[in-house]
């Protein structure tokens, strides 16, 4: 989830109040403080809430929360004579576009810090990591409208922001870092997303990087703001960031794209009973004390017939449901205001055993030089079998009302966790081991899964090996190893973990040995003990069959070995990586 800094200063001017207030009261709001430092307060928000991913939005929530405004926050949009003229070769690369124009904007470090800060938030919470959407903020005083919007050919050249020599589209992708970063967006297409002004100066390379000619600096007034995109979300990513600016005095004007004006700053409308809010968290409220703490979460109410009117702000993107207003009911009323009552039982609690299985092998793994981190059960198709060069197997469970690209699927298995995990921290210092005890989802149940990582340029078989040895001798788990066949691991350097399951109706008399050799069982005994004849060399040995492992009774439980150099570049990695996972729920 986004971390905010807010700076102090920016806090008490845009706020009105103390900034020791605001740090008392805001966590009622539904957020977290992640640190308090001398000049700032880093604070964590919830993905659903981009609004809140300024210090302009904050203070203009926090001044409705806190009793200094109250009720729907009004802005005057006025008609410009600025027009983008969008291309119908657009429509198959990046087919949405707004724009509007902020005049009158007084910057200093601090905003502009602010405003690139929501930008870059916002790409990652709205914008799937720019490709749903992307946003330009340009200095309007450099180029002159009208302006153009059309698919281009990479050979073109223009000198992109931080940079000072002109470079193609198609070096940028491969040479300036963000086109390198991004440029996995544009790879399926021959042209690429271009604005031009009256006077052909490129304005922005969409989604990659702006041009260095806009540039915005202290010194910049008018701002032109464009969002290009995948889908009607422009328009919500639009409306957040013109009404910050207008936070700080900005004067909005609407932009007309073929036609169509933006940006449109009406509230949306819902229908809210009292019932409705009694039967949801369970307060009894009385309409006008509905209104007021509706009215401190900034939304415009009135009572209309037998219920209640609610005014959305445009910036609102998460009120999808009247479930939604009435959280925020449940926010202004209180969390401090709930009395906490006794339970009517009384119990004494002990340690579940699945907890007591992942501290065991938490000890385990950090005692053998892992690190232990928490990745989102929530995972993506991409990330679960693309980049893993893995099938899409049946019984993925997927989310109904995904707010995320990212987060589609409950996760099936935990490597391509750790593995985003490695390809997040590749410029760290190495060695890196990694592991997650941690539950997936597969055919609808939960299992307990153990899974580690590790990244360095000698990392190799024989050293994931012995790990996975380590982990099984200290749980006092007998366990046989097979020739693997994972496409996420390299072909001869995979294994598979397999431990003794149920025997079918068909029992095999073929006998594997812990060390992989491979008899025939050719007599058993009452008192659980088999011959075994091996046949290189010629020999028959007297074994207890738990030494053995039937191949009626292999049950595999785990994957072992060198992840693939595909799936390592797939997460924008270079240096050899070595994994396993196993499961663990069958012998808790």
């Amino acid at each position: 989830m986004p971390v905010i800094s807010l700076d102090y200063k920016d806090l008490e001017e845009l706020s009105g109040m103390d900034k020791n207030t605001i740090i008392e009261r805001i966590p009622m709001m539904g957020c977290d403080i992640e640190r308090i430092e001398d000049d700032h307060i880093d604070i964590e928000f919830f993905p659903n809430r981009p609004d809140l991913y300024s210090v302009e939005g904050v203070t203009r929530a926090v001044r409705g929360f806190l009793g200094k405004e109250s009720g729907l926050r009004q802005y005057k949009v006025t008609p410009s004579e600025i027009e983008i003229t969008k291309d119908e070769g657009i429509d198959k690369i990046r087919p949405y576009i707004v724009s509007a124009v902020v005049r009158n904007v007084r910057f200093t470090s601090r905003s502009i810090e602010s405003l690139m800060a929501l930008q870059e938030s916002m790409h990652w919470a709205l914008g799937r990591n720019r490709k749903k959407i992307s946003i330009g903020v340009h200095d309007l005083s450099k180029i002159t409208p009208p302006f153009r919007y059309i698919a281009q050919d990479p050979g073109f050249k223009f000198v992109p922001l931080d940079f000072k020599e002109p470079m193609s589209m198609s070096e940028i992708l491969e040479k300036h870092p963000k086109g390198v970063k991004f440029a996995f967006i544009l790879e399926d297409f021959d042209k690429y997303p271009l604005i031009l002004d009256a006077n052909d100066k490129v304005v922005s390379f969409p989604p990659i990087i702006n041009g260095e000619l806009t540039r915005v600096t202290e010194e910049t007034t008018d701002l032109l703001i464009e969002i290009t995109g995948l889908d009607h979300a422009v328009s919500t990513a639009l409306n957040i960031v013109v009404t910050a600016l207008a936070e700080r005095g900005g004067k909005i004007e609407s932009v007309t794209i073929n036609g169509k004006q933006a940006p449109d700053l009406e509230p949306g409308r819902m229908k809210l009973n009292s019932s409705e809010v009694e039967e949801l968290i369970g307060l009894t409220l009385t309409d006008e004390e509905i209104i007021s703490y509706l009215g401190k979460m900034r939304f415009g109410a009135v009572k209309s017939g037998d219920g209640i009117e609610v005014l959305i702000p445009s910036y609102r993107s998460d009120i999808l449901h009247t479930w939604d207003l009435i959280e925020d009911i449940g926010i202004a009323y209180g969390y401090d205001k709930i009395k906490p009552e006794l339970p009517a039982t009384s119990a004494i609690g002990t340690a579940h055993p699945v907890s007591e299985l992942r501290d065991s092998l938490r000890e385990i793994m950090v005692g053998l030089g892992y690190y232990d981190v928490m990745p989102f059960t929530l995972s993506s198709e991409r990330l679960q079998f693309e980049l893993m060069r893995r099938d899409k197997p049946d019984g993925i469970t997927r989310i109904l009302y995904p707010i995320s690209e990212d987060h589609t699927i409950v996760r099936s298995t935990i490597l391509p966790n750790l593995l985003e995990i490695l390809s997040i921290n590749r410029h760290r210092e190495q060695p890196q081991r990694i592991f997650e005890a941690g539950e997936v989802l597969v055919d609808c149940q939960n299992r307990l899964h153990l899974g580690a990582v590790a990244i360095h340029p000698q990392a190799n078989f024989t050293e994931i090996q012995s790990v996975v040895d380590a982990v099984m001798r200290e749980r006092g788990i007998k366990y046989w190893v097979f020739k693997g066949k994972d496409s996420a691991f390299i072909e001869g350097r995979c294994a598979e973990i397999f431990i003794k399951g149920k025997s079918t109706s068909q029992k095999s008399h073929v006998a594997h040995l812990p060390s992989g050799e491979i008899g025939v069982i050719v007599k058993e005994y009452d008192d659980n003990y088999v011959d075994v004849r091996f046949s290189n060399p010629h020999r028959i040995i007297h074994l207890h069959k738990d030494e053995v492992l039937r191949d009626d009774e292999k049950y595999k439980i785990g994957v072992f070995g060198e992840i693939h150099p595909e799936v390592i570049s797939n997460f924008g990695m270079e240096h050899p990586v070595i994994g396993f996972e196993l499961e663990l729920k069958e012998y808790l």
